[in-house]
């Protein structure tokens, strides 16, 4: 149950960096969309740590902002497995990575304060 609402999380925290930042773009239903939620799951459960890793130095040196970075790079690489599925999700370029990572995070802290879940 907790990995179901994890993904309803994401997805709602997806469809507001869609509609808030305009490199970012989403072209499908919401079946496609749930896709993109649990791809952006297992970004963050397998691929995130290893980038979270090697980029310790950086977070340390810049007192946790580069982790900012670390969230941007997981959406992106979010973008390209979803595009290489055919799941019509989109982020133009680095910048609407990082301000997409930016709401993402915002909204899933939001909504894990309202749900009753840590973030």
């Amino acid at each position: 149950m907790e990995l179901i609402l994890r993904m309803l999380l994401n997805a709602a925290a997806l469809w507001v960096a869609v509609r808030l930042v305009s490199g970012i773009t989403y072209q499908g239903g919401w079946a496609g969309f749930l896709g993109v939620a649990l791809v952006f799951g297992l970004v963050n459960a397998l691929v995130k740590p290893i980038l979270f890793f090697f980029s310790l130095p950086a977070i340390f040196l810049t007192l946790g902002l580069f982790y900012f970075v670390v969230n941007a790079l997981a959406l992106w690489i979010t973008a390209g497995i979803s595009g290489s599925l055919g799941l019509g999700f989109r982020v133009g370029g680095f910048g609407a990575a990082f301000l997409g990572a930016l709401v993402v995070s915002l909204v899933n802290l939001v909504l894990s304060w309202f749900v009753g879940r840590p973030g």
